[in-house]
């Protein structure tokens, strides 16, 4: 066989190759991606029933109800325009709690509610967890050892 002919063989193999990467990586990446949507856009008609998404927004005030189960509950999420009934079974982040930012991986159901798989509890540039004890607020950088 000519060396013309192998160096057409390999590139056709390694294009297969390729090409076989990207259907696998595809097909995994399917089941999770999912679309970002507030409030304001499932209220607008824009999240069809079943359809996977992630849901953010701001837990409001008063809205936690934690079932007899102990381990669901239910609260509503705002963007302050609009707001959606979530049910959640599962154990929360710690940061969890009214109003507080919080991003929810689940579906719509018929009946308006979104069921989350997954919360995420969001907080802002400025938290500190407990472990780290009361820093100094005018602290930028780590000391020098």
């Amino acid at each position: 066989m000519k060396a013309k002919h192998q160096r057409l063989i390999l590139a056709a193999v390694a294009l297969v190759g390729v090409a076989g990467a990207g259907v696998l990586g595809a097909s995994a990446l399917r089941d999770e991606a999912a679309y970002f949507r507030t409030p304001q856009e499932i209220k607008a008609g824009k999240a069809t029933v079943g359809e996977a998404m992630r849901l953010g927004g701001m837990v409001a005030k008063g809205s936690i109800e934690r079932q007899s189960d102990g381990v669901t509950i239910r609260f509503v999420a705002t963007d302050g325009k609009a707001s959606v009934p979530v049910q959640f079974t599962g154990i929360v982040p710690d940061l969890f709690g009214e109003e507080s930012g919080m991003v929810a991986d689940g579906r719509m159901r018929a009946d308006g509610t979104f069921v989350a798989d997954r919360i995420l509890a969001k907080h802002d540039e400025r938290y500190m967890p407990p472990q780290m004890g009361e820093m100094p607020k005018n602290m930028k950088a780590a000391p020098k050892l």
